[in-house]
This record gives C-alpha cells, structure tokens and sequence, in this order.
C-alpha cells in the first residue's frame, strides 16, 4: 500500500509550491544514491519522494490526487503509475539536481546513446458536451506535432551517410576540464551532449531526425468522465531527436455548460418552474433526462419552494463503474404576474380568507421574531 504522497514529503496538504520544493530538496540530499551507495531502503524512499513531488508540484495532478489520491494515477489513467512524467519529457528527478547539483554532479540531462532524445510530451485541449461525457464517444483530432523523417530514419544524416562519434568528447556528450583543485565536466560544446556529430545533415528535416506534420489521431472519450480529467496516448507526442523514443500526448478535458442541468460529481441537479397553483393543489409535469427517456414528476399538495425530489438512477454515468448517480428535481415556484382585473379580485378574496394555517411558516416566523425582540428589550 503507498504512503500518503504529503506523508511521504513530510508536509500538511495546505503546503504551497515552495515548501514542497524546499521539503523534496532536503529529502532529495539526503536519500541521493550517490550519498547512500548500495543502500536499497535510500534507493526506495529517493524514488517514493521523487513521484510524490513529480505529482504535488503540478497543480492539475495535485487536484487529482487530492480528490482521488493513489486511485486517480492507476490503471494508466492519468499519472504517475502509468508513467506520467511530466511536460517537456524529463520532469522529476532531473530536473530538480540540475538545479540542486549543477555543473558539479556532472550536470545536464544524459541523453540516449547515439545523440537520441525522447520527444516532448504535448497538450491538447479538448470540450465535449454534457451529453457526449454521459454517452462516451470517439473523436477524431488533428494534432501539430513533429514526427520522425521518413528520408534519413530519424538519424538526422544524409540518406547513404550516418552521424559520426564526436571527436571532441569521444561519443560521451562531456568534456572535462581542470579548475584549480577541482575537475569539472561539462556537456561538450561540438555535439551539444550527443555523442554525435552530422557531417552532413538530411536535407529534409535539416539534421533534427524529424519534421513538423499535422497528424489525425482517434481519441476514446470513455462515459461519465469528468471535467478536468486527463487522457495520455502514449509514444503520440513529439517524435524523439534522431531516432529517440516519441514523448505522450495528453488530452485535458472540459465539459461544456448545459443548458438544463447542473453537475455534481456523478449526480444531476434540475431547476423547474411550476406555477404557484400547482404548488398549493398538487400535479406534475414531465422532465426529459440525459439519456432521452422522459420522467413523470408528482408534485404533492402544498409543496414549497425549494422542494427537492430525487430520480434514483438519472444522473451521470461513474467512469468505470456501473453504477449510476442520481437526478434531483429542485422546484422554483413561480409567482403570478400580469393579473388580470378577475384574477385580482380571486386572488384578494382568498387572501381575505385565509387564516395562519395557510401560511405557517411566514406566520411563525413573525411570531418568533416578536417574541425574540419582546423579550431581549425585557434584558
């Protein structure tokens, strides 16, 4: 079972982006391998601290994990589990001793042998209507991206040629040199890290192993999926530098507002206007619900503003589950306007006689009140 990704940082689920930077810092430093060789336990928490931070400093993930903790990044749905590592390829672990260790720790990110670099992870923004989160559906997007050259492989050299070990570095991608007492090592200025060099570069991607393309993907929208939801195609992202793997596509989801109904989690909320005369003599009306099939709402007599009535069954699909959430029908009694002289005239005579059993909840709320402000003047 994992441990509460806040446990596991030692920090309150309140902590802001700095103290979680501050607290995986300081853990970081001191499970490091480099710090703890051979030691698996210091091996195992710098991996536990390493996801929970990859998850906590991303506000979207963070969300996730709040709502559904471990649950929301299993199954390959929206995370850490399913190797969700982060925009921009790398993320984590590297990005952080970059920033912690530098150009000391031998710095930079190491890249694939052969000059290879993973793609970028890419986002794309996707709207569905309420009707389609309810139904699911498959949608066709077009997407920007860059995919590997068909002309050179994705090895970025002139067709008939390959990329040549740098002789600068020795095919390492770092040079090192003497300052003072110290030797630094640093990303070799002539392949930029690869390890490679191209004498002479594809004349269709220009020596970057891939090119730009729009491309036409198909995306499953499963039912009951929420807004703020994420979806990962993996290997659908950028294609990799000279033949490297592709980074992941990530599709964020937005459900539209409707225009009837109002979501709660896996539950539908309905305002409806009944008239005032239906209120006090009792009927029904007939409300149309997501699914197409029409429900037949009895109104009892002397129903009251605000009156709530649940259709078990009628609200949302719950995203992998079979169950159902449930429809409530909220009742605004509508008061009459544009009286007519007769309607008028009606509508004073009941008033005449009317007595506090008509209206108990306005006559007992003025008889409180009396009382109430009686007896603090008595005090």
């Amino acid at each position: 079972m994992k441990i509460c990704y806040y446990e596991t940082l030692g920090v309150v689920k309140t902590a802001d982006e700095k103290t979680l930077k501050v607290a995986y810092r300081k853990l970081a430093m001191q499970y490091h391998p480099d710090r703890n060789q051979g030691d698996e336990e210091s091996e195992r928490k710098f991996k536990e601290i390493g996801e929970a931070y990859d998850t906590l400093k991303d506000p979207q993930k963070r969300a996730a994990y709040d709502r559904f903790g471990h649950a929301a990044f299993e199954n390959g749905g929206m995370g850490n589990g399913g190797g969700f590592g982060g925009f921009g390829g790398n993320g984590g672990f590297a990005d952080i001793f970059e920033d912690i260790f530098g150009e000391m720790m031998g710095g930079g990110r190491q890249r694939r042998s052969g000059g290879r670099e993973r793609g970028a992870d890419l986002r794309f923004n996707m709207e569905v209507s309420l009707e389609e989160a309810f139904t699911g559906k498959t949608a066709q997007i077009r997407v920007p991206s860059s995919i590997s050259c068909d002309e050179c492989t994705g090895t970025g050299a002139k067709a008939g040629t390959q990329p040549v070990t740098c002789s600068t570095c020795s095919g390492s991608g770092r040079v090192r040199a003497a300052q003072g007492f110290f030797s630094v090592e640093r990303t070799c200025p002539s392949c930029n890290g690869r390890g490679q060099t191209i004498k002479d570069p594809c004349g269709k991607c220009h020596g970057q192993g891939r090119v730009s393309e729009e491309r036409s993907l198909s995306v499953n929208i499963p039912a009951g999926i929420e807004d703020g939801t994420r979806i990962r195609l993996t290997g659908e992202g950028e294609a990799g530098s000279r033949g490297g793997p592709a980074g992941d596509l990530y599709i964020f989801i937005s459900i539209k507002p409707h225009e009837f109904f109002q979501r709660d989690g896996s539950d539908l909320y309905c305002r409806v206007p009944i008239s005032m005369t239906t209120a006090a003599l009792g009927g029904q009306f007939e409300v149309t619900t997501l699914d197409g099939s029409k429900t037949r709402v009895k109104v009892p007599e002397g129903t009251q503003n605000g009156k709530q009535f649940r259709l078990k069954g009628k609200g949302m699909p719950i995203l992998r589950h079979q169950h159902t959430g449930d429809l409530f029908i909220q009742i605004a009694i509508e008061t009459p306007q544009n009286l007519n002289k007769r309607q008028r005239e009606l509508l004073e005579e009941f008033d005449k006689i009317s007595s506090n059993d008509n209206s108990p909840q306005s006559s007992g709320f003025f008889s409180r009140m009396k009382e109430f402000f009686e007896g603090f003047s008595e005090k």
